[in-house]
């Protein structure tokens, strides 16, 4: 396989053919790769130092589905009030949700770091779908993290009614905070479902024809993988996120088909 060397000035969306390189060594490989995760890291360092200068409105965003809950049931129900019960609780909340935050802010730039170093290896025909990529991608993890805080408080709502009418309930804000995280994340990587089997459609690996064979196969596989990765386990998380992924697996299906249905007059 044939590929620019690391820093290369036409870093651009796949216009340099690939003959037109050099074959890079596994040095040069690694290079390339060190140079990447550099460009994304500082990437998410500094939507992490955004997210710190505005960090009291977006722990007051974070907080509000649970604040919510607790006005709709009533102190009775559950405390608004979250606690810290560790003299470095503070500091540690405040750096994860810099980081949460700073590596959603940054998430084109990891992507496209992500894409320019798979790219080589790719046809021209491949090449072109970089910024349909990226979008994509974004809109897609982005609307699941939508969905997964829309989710908290109903999620939240059925875990803390299973503890019991006399249960007292305390929370340590980075309990919270992480909970509200990885869920975030939990239904984003499963809104990225259609753009991985679209990529897959589009070099080659499967079709639509598979895929619509497999549709049984897949539901179930869909809800064993949205059991797997949501961090609550309750049947409410695993509703809204599974439900969505089945529909977006035939939503990838009818796009790929489409794609291919386009690409077969340009062949021939």
């Amino acid at each position: 396989m044939s590929r620019r060397a690391p820093g290369d000035a036409g870093d651009d969306v796949g216009g340099v053919d690939d003959a037109e390189g050099a074959a890079m060594t596994l040095t040069e490989h690694l290079a390339e790769l060190r140079t990447r995760i550099i460009r994304a890291a500082l990437g998410v360092v500094l939507g992490a130092v955004f997210i710190i200068a505005f960090y009291d409105q977006v722990l007051d965003f974070l907080l509000q589905p649970y604040q919510r809950l607790c006005t709709r049931r009533g102190p009775e129900f559950c405390d608004p009030e979250l606690f810290i019960l560790d003299p470095i609780e503070g500091l540690a909340t405040r750096l994860r949700i810099a980081t949460y935050g700073g590596l959603i802010l940054a998430m084109p730039i990891v992507l496209w770091q992500i894409w320019r170093f798979i790219v080589p290896a790719l046809h021209a025909k491949e090449k072109k779908y970089a910024i349909p990529f990226i979008m994509s991608s974004v809109v897609l993890f982005l609307s699941g993290g939508a969905v997964a805080y829309f989710t908290v408080e109903r999620a939240l709502e059925f875990l803390i009614s299973w503890a019991g009418e006399d249960v007292g309930q305390v929370f340590r804000v980075s309990s919270y905070i992480s909970l509200v995280g990885i869920m975030f994340a939990a239904f984003g990587v499963g809104f990225l479902l259609p753009v991985l089997l679209v990529f897959l459609q589009l070099v080659g690996v499967t079709t639509p024809g598979a895929l619509l064979r497999a549709w049984r196969y897949a539901l179930i596989g869909i809800v064993v993988l949205a059991a797997f990765i949501t961090p609550s386990g309750d049947p409410i998380s695993l509703a809204m996120l599974s439900v969505p992924m089945m529909i977006l697996y035939f939503t990838a299906t009818l796009i790929g088909w489409l794609a291919l249905r386009r690409r077969t007059p340009e062949r021939a």
